[in-house]
């Protein structure tokens, strides 16, 4: 507990009691998640890794796009307070508000990444010499990069899908720092599929969330400030 201004003890404002709120943010977050992403991920655990399945791979994903809209909605509103929480009700708010918007921003990039994971699989074959795998690769991380900027601001902005895409790419060289946090948090969830699952990256998808919205934090608020109204 800690002491308003009237010096009145005010329960569950301590540093405790909002590091437990953030916790409890976060499982229900992970959970809620899990759950509306489940069909898309069942599947794609099941699949076998073979290079025709590719494409059915970047399909299953497809669920994931809203489902982190809205735990990236339910995180930026949620409440530190023990006596105020209600993140299960602000990810379904996300869900409903951003589900459409989040998939014009994510459908094209799992096409990209199907595209780009196709060319790879079967790049013996193609008989291209190598950097052109290396562009590919280039190509996959940069759109990996775009796609994260643009969930952050579909999810918390009302802007057109291609004003979206604009501000997530001018973000990229607007925020070097965050684009650099960025893309560490994609080599960790890039070591942690390869290393375990992709079960196991699902399992972590809120504290990956949140650790992308606190990269995003500067953008957010230049984002709001130049181009919202106040």
């Amino acid at each position: 507990m800690t002491s308003d201004a009237t010096g009145t003890r005010k329960f569950g404002a301590g540093p405790l009691s909002r590091a437990s709120a953030l916790i409890y943010n976060l499982l229900i977050v992970e959970l809620l998640v899990l759950l509306t992403a489940v069909p898309g991920l069942a599947a794609l655990v099941l699949l076998d890794r073979s290079t025709g399945n590719v494409p059915l791979m970047a399909a299953c994903l497809l669920p994931a796009g809203p489902a982190l809209s809205a735990a990236l909605y339910a995180l930026r509103h949620r409440s530190s307070e023990l006596t105020e929480l209600h993140p299960a009700r602000a990810f379904w708010r996300g869900y409903k508000l951003n589900f459409g918007a989040a998939l014009k921003i994510w459908v094209p990039w799992l096409v990209v990444l199907a595209l780009v994971g196709t060319n790879l699989s079967n790049f013996s074959a193609a008989g291209v010499p190598g950097w052109w795998a290396a562009l590919l690769v280039v190509l996959a991380a940069g759109g990996t990069l775009w796609v994260a900027n643009a969930l952050v601001i579909t999810s918390l902005f009302a802007f057109r899908a291609v004003d979206v895409g604009k501000l997530a790419a001018w973000a990229l060289g607007r925020f070097p720092g965050a684009t650099l946090a960025n893309a560490c948090l994609l080599i960790v969830a890039g070591g942690v599929t390869l290393v375990a699952t992709e079960a196991a990256l699902a399992l972590l998808a809120s504290v990956l969330t949140g650790t992308l919205l606190w990269n995003s934090r500067a953008m957010i608020a230049e984002v709001e400030q130049r181009f919202t109204r106040q």
